[in-house]
């Protein structure tokens, strides 16, 4: 070893957060678990396209979800339920080749997973083949722990999502705050020990009493991930238009607004048709002789 060369206790240190830690390579579910152990709080974002996961990755955000959220946000529909495998494996793809860092996760969309844990093993593969992320995620407690074990066992990473479950809007009859009273909340605990038990590295809590998800987030030994669901839990997630202010209308109570990009993009839109119109675009700068 050189002079110049780090220690392998001076390593370990550089490795010891999930901010500001290892650069070198993508984040893995052992970084997350580490970050529990610790206490460290980290953040989540989805992300549909290489230039925006690129934006996120470069300002250290750890982990990436390719949500089926897209479906809102960016394909036009009123609910996560049309979207497909086809449109998570692009859109997935396209963010792992636009991040170097960042551990991403891939959302299984409606009707992927539920038929069969065969079936969830079968588009599982797809996303960690044809996309090339580092895990998966899929919704339900009790009644998807078969299918997260059987991707465990295939070495295939696995978040699960529970609370408020986007994809069965139609079932729930909306998007309602999920564990309230005691045969809910004893409901939730078990789901969430049962994807634990199933092998699932983290768990997100979507709609949840905060002083219910903090209980889960005690009781379990991997991380939670908060959606609407307090400040107790070890990690938390936003969809990005809606962090970034892109999203028209009311957006959800458990949203931060982080920026305005709906109205810089406006004005420069604005902006952009005054100068056509006016004929001061091109200007010589811009024009080739």
């Amino acid at each position: 070893m050189n002079a110049s060369s780090p220690s392998p206790a001076q390593n370990q240190a550089s490795t010891a957060t999930l901010y500001g830690g290892v650069t070198n390579r993508r984040v893995t579910v052992r970084d997350l678990s580490g970050a529990k152990q610790r206490g460290e709080k980290w953040s989540m974002l989805t992300a549909y396209d290489a230039l925006t996961a690129g934006v996120f990755d470069e300002a250290g955000t750890p982990v990436l979800l390719v949500g089926d959220s897209a479906g809102n946000c960016h394909l036009g529909y009123e609910t996560t339920v049309p979207v497909t495998m086809d449109q998570i494996v692009m859109l997935a793809a396209a963010v792992v080749r636009g991040t170097k860092r960042a551990m991403i996760v891939a959302d299984l969309p409606f009707g992927s997973y539920q038929e069969s844990p065969a079936q969830a093993m079968h588009n599982a593969v797809r996303l960690m083949k044809e996309a090339g992320v580092g895990a998966v995620k899929l919704e339900g407690g009790e009644r998807s722990a078969r299918a997260i074990e059987l991707l465990v066992e295939a070495g295939i990473p696995v978040m699960a999502h529970i609370g408020l479950t986007p994809q069965s809007v139609h079932a729930l009859g909306g998007y309602p705050v999920q564990g309230r009273g005691d045969e809910a909340a004893h409901q939730l605990l078990r789901d969430a020990k049962a994807v634990q038990q199933a092998g699932a590295f983290a768990v997100v809590l979507e709609a949840v009493p905060a002083e219910l998800a903090a209980r889960v987030t005690e009781q379990l030994a991997v991380p939670t991930v908060g959606i609407g669901a307090g400040a107790d839990t070890d990690a938390q997630v936003l969809v990005w238009t809606d962090m970034a202010g892109m999203t028209a209308g009311r957006v959800p109570k458990f949203v931060k607004q982080y920026a305005d990009l709906r109205a810089v993009l406006g004005e420069a839109a604005r902006e952009f048709a005054a100068d056509v119109q006016s004929g001061t675009f091109p200007a010589p700068e811009h024009t080739f002789h």
